[in-house]
């Protein structure tokens, strides 16, 4: 298993990964919000407030071109599952394409139907759900309708992990969630905002 993924990660790291991130962020500015790929650092924090233990089923929103699901699958326990809903058909081809991994389900569609994806695989609540969905630059319907349904799925202290370039969703984060921790920290010159919520 472990040279399995060893194996996948390498793939996953390949120089045609930062050329398809920086090619549909000029295609899409507003569906990727930056044209890099989650840095190393802002993952590490992201994912040490998951207990690897006990998550049995993982979503991530919009993972891009994986730099955040290849780490979830090397840290995350054989048996669970990890849904991964992105938006971007070229995104969701080159993961299937790279990261094979029994336990990784990649969907193409929205992470408002996240039920509907999950009812799929036979699950009904999710231990926690990561985000790097700009929500600053889509449709306030959509954001909201993002959250909403992200509570619904989450188990009761079940936790939504959400990383962004701007401070923007945090009313409607407090206004579904109440319970909203937040961290700021700069990778360089940019600025990321790290909200946890409970459920």
């Amino acid at each position: 298993m472990k040279a399995a993924i060893a194996a996948m990660a390498t793939r996953a790291r390949q120089p045609g990964r930062m050329f398809l991130f920086a090619l549909n962020f000029v295609k899409h500015p507003k569906m990727l919000g930056t044209p890099f790929p989650s840095p190393r650092l802002v993952v590490d924090q992201i994912l040490k407030r998951i207990n690897w233990q006990e998550a049995r089923v993982i979503v991530e929103y919009g993972p891009g071109v994986g730099n955040i699901t290849t780490e979830i699958l090397r840290r995350m326990q054989p048996g669970a599952i990890l849904l991964a809903i992105e938006t971007n058909g070229e995104f969701t081809e080159y993961l299937r394409e790279t990261l094979s991994d029994s336990r990784l389900h990649v969907v193409h569609g929205s992470a408002a139907d996240v039920a509907t994806w999950l009812a799929q695989l036979g699950c009904r609540q999710v231990d926690y759900v990561i985000s790097g969905i700009p929500f600053s630059t889509i449709p306030g319907t959509v954001r909201e309708g993002i959250l909403r349904a992200t509570h619904a799925v989450l188990r009761p202290h079940g936790v939504f992990l959400v990383y962004q370039y701007s401070r923007q969703v945090l009313p409607s984060l407090k206004k579904t969630f109440g319970r909203v921790h937040r961290n700021f920290m700069l990778f360089k010159v940019v600025p990321m905002w790290l909200f946890h919520c409970w459920r």
